[in-house]
């Protein structure tokens, strides 16, 4: 072996990682309260450690605070030093409340994250104008950034190299997914409604796979109708299934049985996968035995098991209602699962563990059959995207649109907040609505409608009614003011005030007019239902300022008790509601 450096690891892309990763820890850290940068002149002041960092930032609403990357200087007693974002996590390690047994797997995560941006910044493929109008998975392998929130969002420890440049969503490199046929007897298949489980094989696989897979067996001495078929990560395959679940494999109650027919394109979830060749047919989601973003990214077969059937009750609850059919607002169902439970891992009992959660996979349908002519699909996060020259997506959507900034606003509103908006407020249901878990339709470069997806880890029902023996996992009860926080942190924490502040920097929108047809579109929906307009008090000054940042710091290797996740909140004071009276009117 004569083994070179990387090309993105050279010193012009790691310091453009280091740059853009330690002003949005600055940024972030600052949002969540953890620092306080202090005004000197036109430009604030950190001080961590020996260490001075001094920068220009603006101020938004929502405790945000926007720094200029390029006006970042750092100083160690005195002395010009580089930007280094590790520095900055270990000068601050006791103010961030990292405990010591965990410091180093965050800062392998930040690590990761540099690793990760340096490697988009010399891969620089798309401008922003190459995106105004580009498709579907051209866009999704586009987005550089990640969740824009947390600051380790890119972690994927457990992968090398090749493994990224094979499997990184950013890298748009077609996927053949392997397949394993696995012991009906020791595995476990949920169908939601309509889905027959061979149907499903065939119209995914195709009947020339099937028989290709099934002759694989009987090469073997096995009987086809003793198995059922499994999709796995590449990654999967060799790293775990192959090594940690090794004695299955020898006595064949686990057989690999060739890759798929289709290719198949990462998703910015990395585990989910979008067929290139079908298009029309579903994601397949994986098990991904990596660590990212405060998780390792497996899936339980028996957490899935019920699954479908959470996601055909959302599915029938949407489509139901007059005011979300109205906004266009429709959900992808997961709509079958599988996993393999035969292996010791199960056999030994006691709570779920990471080795429960590396067999499994499920399909979700497609959003691709579901517009109309002339529509495209976007995800969401596309919206606070930035290309390398400092270019908004957003910006460029806009501008190629031809509609005013304020009526494309209204659009995405109608579109993204009300039916939220409306599912809390009629039927106490709440998602997870991060730009990631959204595609939009466009329809002239302006969102018109939405999809909402990852419904089974995700939706909850905050109320104490009866459910569905099979759906009652969801059943989150919650008072008004935890209630609330499902617009308040998710929607306009979460993801409006990063859009606020870049129309408001780009000069597209004040940010007061964003704000103020935000409030709009939360008065329209009451005025449309006035038997709904009091029931959450949206208007009022302050709401709780929930932290996420805090809770990988606090643990890096399992953010929230999934058993218990609001339980696992962190809540640092109160935030000023942009949208109260006298704040955006």
């Amino acid at each position: 072996m004569n083994p070179q450096p990387p090309a993105h690891l050279n010193p012009v892309a790691i310091e453009v990682a280091h740059r853009h990763l330690v002003a949005k820890a600055i940024a972030e850290f600052s949002h969540e309260r953890l620092i306080s940068p202090v005004p000197d002149g036109d430009d604030l002041v950190l001080t961590a450690g020996r260490s001075r960092y001094r920068f220009r930032a603006r101020r938004y609403a929502l405790d945000h605070l926007a720094v200029e990357p390029d006006s970042l200087r750092r100083e160690v007693a005195g002395a010009p030093a580089p930007l280094d974002a590790l520095d900055l996590v270990t000068e601050l390690a006791d103010t961030l409340g990292i405990p010591d047994r965990l410091l180093g797997t965050y800062l392998e995560e930040i690590s990761a994250t540099l690793a990760g941006t340096a490697w988009k910044h010399q891969h620089r493929r798309h401008r922003v104008a190459d995106l105004v109008d580009a498709d579907f998975q051209t866009i999704e392998s586009a987005m550089t950034e990640g969740h824009p929130i947390f600051v380790a969002n890119n972690g994927r420890i457990g992968f090398g190299l090749a493994d990224h440049v094979a499997y990184a969503p950013e890298a748009g490199q077609p996927v053949r997914l392997v397949w394993l046929a696995v012991r009906r007897d020791l595995s476990a298949f949920t169908a939601g409604r309509g889905v027959d489980e061979e149907r499903l094989y065939a119209e995914e696989l195709g009947t020339d796979a099937l028989r290709g897979f099934e002759q694989r067996l009987r090469d073997l001495d096995l009987d086809p109708a003793d198995y059922r078929w499994l999709p796995v990560h590449p990654w999967q395959w060799e790293h775990k299934v192959t090594i940690t679940f090794a004695p299955e494999v020898a006595r064949r109650a686990i057989v690999p049985v060739g890759t798929g027919p289709h290719r198949y394109q990462a998703q910015q979830s990395i585990r989910t996968f979008f067929n290139l060749d079908r298009p029309d047919r579903h994601y397949v989601k994986t098990a991904l035995a990596i660590q990212n973003m405060g998780f390792l990214r497996g899936l339980s077969p028996a957490y899935m098991r019920a699954t479908p059937p959470i996601n055909d009750w959302v599915a029938d609850l949407v489509a139901g209602d007059d005011t979300l059919r109205d906004c266009g607002f429709t959900v992808l169902r997961e709509l079958a699962s599988i996993g393999y439970t035969g292996d010791a891992y199960h056999r030994g009992g006691g709570p779920v563990s990471a080795y429960q959660r590396m067999l499994a996979a499920l399909w979700r349908e497609s959003p691709v059959p579901r517009i109309g002519g002339g529509q495209r699909l976007a995800t969401m996060a596309s919206l606070l995207h930035r290309d390398w020259s400092g270019d908004h997506l957003v910006t460029a959507m806009i501008a190629a649109s031809g509609v005013p900034a304020d009526r494309w606003l209204s659009s995405y509103l109608r579109a993204y907040l009300r039916p939220l908006l409306h599912l809390l407020l009629r039927h106490d249901v709440a998602f997870m609505p991060h730009g990631e878990n959204l595609i939009m339709v466009l329809d002239g470069n302006v969102p018109v409608r939405v999809f909402m997806k990852d419904i089974g880890e995700e939706v909850a029902a905050m109320h104490d009614r009866e459910l569905p023996a099979e759906v009652a996992r969801i059943r989150f009860p919650a008072d008004d003011d935890l209630r609330s926080l499902a617009i308040f942190t998710d929607v306009f924490d979460g993801f409006l005030r990063f859009l606020a502040a870049i129309l408001a920097a780009d000069g597209v929108l004040p940010e007061r007019t964003f704000w103020a047809l935000v409030a709009d579109c939360v008065r329209q929906h009451g005025d449309d239902h006035p038997d709904l307009r009091g029931r959450l008090d949206l208007f009022r000054p302050t709401f709780r300022h929930s932290c996420l940042n805090r809770l990988q710091l606090r643990n890096t290797l399992q953010m929230v008790d999934l058993t218990d996740q609001a339980g696992s909140l962190i809540f640092v004071g109160e935030q000023r509601n942009p949208i109260a009276a006298g704040v955006a009117s």
